[in-house]
């Protein structure tokens, strides 16, 4: 059991003294002392005392080496999403750490994207990803880096590593904001997102360039969602032009081609 461990952890990262938990939950010092160095143990009710103190499951005080943790899953556990409390609500995320304990950022590049459909919950799979570090990105924040397509999301030229964190809940996805999403059929894609879970169980994606078609993603198909950070290209930014009148020509001659293959069709 891993309760005496984890409680003394807690206490120290929080930078408190065993006479100010132990006041805390009504116990005296020496108590507190003897669940810490294993020469008591809890009863039920002390369990749930720990476990509302430190807003953490009881199934996590007593099963989770804590210590081992990663400060972006330490993070993630303070903020209330405890896998012993969220359930299956909890999307847990396959990921990889460093000698120091800190997360790593995987590279998804264009080969690797072709097995990451079905790879991205296998923790061999994951391993093997090349991984890196970017100092001025959060240590509580658990970020991966895609290589992206196409030109659907143009000025982000084809090619480009786009850079997501990782987004645990869903409901916090803000619309029209561009977001990196797997899908079970479409795979990896890069969009701009409409939130509209509540009202309809779905994702509206849309894309920079207009002559891509909006289109909506259910929520049965997504299997992760990452908020986009940064990119990263070797190509220069292309000189500004005016591409929605072009964008708009190029759309209507292909409606025009459209409707002259469906009269020579009848």
């Amino acid at each position: 059991m891993k309760f005496n461990s984890n409680i003394k952890f807690l206490r120290k990262r929080r930078g408190r003294t065993q006479d100010e938990v132990a006041f805390a939950l009504g116990m005296k010092r020496s108590t507190l002392s003897g669940y810490e160095n294993k020469v008591a143990q809890p009863g039920i009710e002390t369990l749930l005392a720990f476990s509302d103190y430190f807003n953490v499951a009881v199934d996590t005080l007593i099963k989770v080496d804590m210590a081992s943790l990663s400060e972006f899953q330490l993070s993630q556990l303070e903020r209330g999403f405890d896998v012993f409390i969220k359930g299956s609500n909890l999307r847990v995320l396959t990921t990889t750490i460093d000698s120091q304990n800190n997360e790593n950022i995987e590279l998804v590049n264009e080969k690797a994207k072709a097995g990451y459909g079905t790879g991205f919950a296998d923790p061999e799979y994951i391993k093997v990803l090349p991984a890196f570090h970017l100092p001025f990105l959060s240590r509580s924040k658990k970020y991966r880096t895609f290589q992206i397509s196409g030109d659907s999301m143009l000025p982000i030229p084809d090619k480009s590593y786009v850079t997501g964190e990782y987004v645990i809940d869903w409901q916090f996805i803000r619309s029209h904001q561009p977001y990196i999403v797997l899908t079970r059929e479409e795979g990896v894609v890069f969009k701009l997102v409409e939130n509209r879970l509540k009202e309809d169980g779905l994702l509206r994606m849309s894309s920079l360039n207009p002559l891509y078609e909006t289109f909506d993603m259910p929520v049965s198909e997504v299997r992760e969602v990452w908020k986009f950070v940064h990119y990263i290209s070797s190509e220069m930014p292309e000189k500004n032009r005016e591409r929605e009148p072009l964008a708009e020509t190029v759309k209507q001659l292909q409606k025009e081609v459209q409707a002259i293959q469906m009269k020579l069709k009848l």
